[in-house]
């Protein structure tokens, strides 16, 4: 059973970055399409980014897109959200997403497996 952690949230000012982590344990999950996805208070989840199993290929939603950077690293079964020139609208909890595919996916139904998430707030 693939079980996904993320980490790196916090409270920073419009302008500034974050790098959230998502620690993936069980099957094989390098094998995996990654996912972020975000959900601000009121709203429903959205797509964030994606990147394939091979790492040769990632997706943006059009709000971040120039501003984040997904990426994975294999060795430590783990993938990476650079998210940079922050605004307060980028305030939400956001949640890592494993699909039992090697493509990605820019919507939510199509993920098997969510972590917890970890909260990013975004003050002007």
């Amino acid at each position: 059973q693939v079980q996904l952690e993320e980490s790196g949230g916090g409270l920073v000012q419009a302008g500034g970055s974050l790098r959230l982590s998502c620690v993936a344990s069980g099957g094989a999950v390098n094998s995996r399409a990654m996912g972020w996805f975000r959900q601000a208070p009121g709203k429903e989840r959205e797509f964030v980014a994606a990147i394939e199993q091979s790492g040769g290929t990632t997706y943006y939603a059009d709000s971040v897109k120039g501003r984040f950077t997904i990426s994975r690293d294999y060795t430590k079964n783990t993938v990476y959200l650079q998210m940079n020139s922050l605004k307060p609208d980028d305030t939400a909890v956001y949640y890592c997403a494993a699909r039992r595919m090697f493509a990605a996916a820019v919507v939510a139904n199509a993920y098997d497996h969510w972590g917890q998430g970890t909260q990013v707030t975004v003050s002007s």
